[in-house]
């Protein structure tokens, strides 16, 4: 709707986990160089932690692009951890390009995914495990992971595994029945958000990424506003601006002030009941879409007729 409009290419805040987006604030950056040292050592399980809609599946995309650039790293990925045992041993059995009878039993797929590893081992390749949404593993899935992670030779581990989850996923490590797991968590980080002053910084990456070219039309000090009220989570801050941006465009102007920062969070429930008269700038952007449509009808109604 506002694309041509702003002259960009394509939405620059949308919610979809594109790696092209990827903004390195520190504590991103510091979780990214994490995984990727941890990973190069070696080490068999990884945790990442961080409150819903700080972009844990972005960074999870963003690992698996980078290991994708460094020779030797062979990775497997799984989005939706909720199932069972069985359905996570075949999940990674295809992830690994393993063909094998559906009606195999599941010790003899775990004797394919150990030749697999062992395999890729003496080619001189990690393989790698990335589990988002991990605080949704069922526990006896938990213990499967462990039991995979048993597989090893005498100086490494054949399975490395980097579990992405809600904070809730350590309270689910913290029972008893998985304290073997828990123990072999040898690196952890948890997510923050960013930071009110990175706000504009990362406002204005988005923008440019998505084809903007000219001053940012997010003054600093209301990014820094938006930052405030969203506490810093980038879900949040892409929401309200994208809707910054639709109330703007909405009034013709090329530049955000503060009453369509207003707007914009009072029309997002994630802040409470959104107000009958905050919508106000949704008719102001349906008035600028008839008058345009008015406008091509019309022009094409002249070219018809004089033609």
């Amino acid at each position: 709707m506002y694309l041509p409009f702003f002259g960009l290419d394509e939405l620059p805040f949308s919610l979809t986990p594109d790696t092209s987006f990827y903004y390195g604030n520190p504590s991103h950056q510091e979780a990214l160089n994490t995984l990727l040292i941890a990973l190069q050592m070696g080490e068999g399980f990884i945790k990442v932690t961080g409150e819903v809609g700080t972009g844990k599946t972005l960074l999870c995309r963003k690992l698996l692009r980078e290991l994708e650039c460094i020779p030797g790293f062979v990775t497997a990925y799984i989005a939706n951890p909720a199932m069972t045992p069985t359905a996570l041993r075949a999940n990674l059995a295809d992830e690994l390009g393993i063909r094998y009878a559906r009606n195999l039993g599941q010790h003899e797929v775990m004797q394919l995914i150990d030749r697999h590893l062992v395999g890729e081992r003496k080619r001189g390749n990690r393989v790698v495990l990335l589990i988002d949404e991990a605080q949704a593993l069922p526990r006896e899935c938990l213990e499967t992971i462990r039991l995979l992670t048993n597989l090893e030779t005498e100086k490494s581990k054949l399975l490395q595994v980097v579990l992405i989850g809600q904070p809730e996923l350590d309270a689910r490590l913290a029972h008893p029945s998985v304290r073997q797991l828990r123990q072999r968590v040898t690196f952890s980080h948890a997510l923050t958000p960013m930071r009110n002053g990175a706000v504009a910084g990362y406002l204005a990456h988005r923008l440019a990424v998505a084809g903007f070219k000219g001053p940012c039309p997010f003054p600093a000090t209301l990014a820094r506003d938006i930052g405030r009220v969203c506490k810093g989570v980038p879900r949040l801050v892409n929401i309200v601006a994208h809707k910054c941006l639709l109330a703007a465009y909405g009034e013709g102007r090329a530049v955000v002030t503060r009453r369509h920062v207003r707007r914009a969070i009072a029309d997002t429930e994630a802040f409470g009941e959104p107000r009958r008269g905050a919508l106000a700038w949704r008719a102001a952007i349906a008035l600028v879409g008839a008058v345009t449509i008015g406008a091509a009808a019309f022009g094409s109604y002249l070219l018809h007729s004089t033609g």
